[in-house]
């Protein structure tokens, strides 16, 4: 029998070098979004301790110059807040990007393998179809040269 020999093989290499790169691709743009929605999260409770510092101030004996730093304090990190939230909705559009990029290496991947899977068996069909002629090739001899004795 003959050695099965898929002439599209580096390209089916290629397309699973290609899934790698992309599912790596996808994992980094899934950390960074992981980190800048940790950092939101950390300005949010930085945020809120302020608040609670902001009521204990205003509970006690006033101190304007306090207050002040606090108000000032506050502005300041509402402002890291809206760069922070611009951060987060960057990383999940890169995020969609690569899960898009990935899907697509996956279907490509997967439609070479089904081509492959394809000239396999088409392979083997006519490996049978050459065994079979073969077989009828010596039977015909063997009955032929039997008859030809007789």
């Amino acid at each position: 029998m003959a050695r099965f020999n898929y002439r599209m093989q580096n390209i089916l290499g290629l397309m699973e070098n290609f899934e790698e790169q992309a599912k790596q691709n996808f994992a980094d743009k899934r950390r960074i979004l992981s980190e800048e929605e940790d950092a939101l999260a950390a300005l949010n409770d930085k945020k809120a301790k302020l608040n609670e510092e902001a009521k204990k101030l205003r509970l006690g004996a006033i101190d304007v110059r306090k207050i002040k730093e606090n108000d000032y304090e506050k502005k300041f990190i509402d402002e890291e807040i809206k760069k922070q939230k611009v951060k987060v909705h960057v990383a999940n559009k890169n995020l969609e990007n690569a899960r898009l990029r990935m899907q697509e290496a996956i279907k490509n991947r997967k439609m070479h393998e089904k081509l492959k899977e394809n000239a396999f068996e088409q392979f083997m069909a006519e490996e049978a179809a050459k065994e079979i002629r073969e077989i009828d090739g010596l039977t015909s001899y063997v009955y032929g040269a039997g008859r030809k004795n007789s």
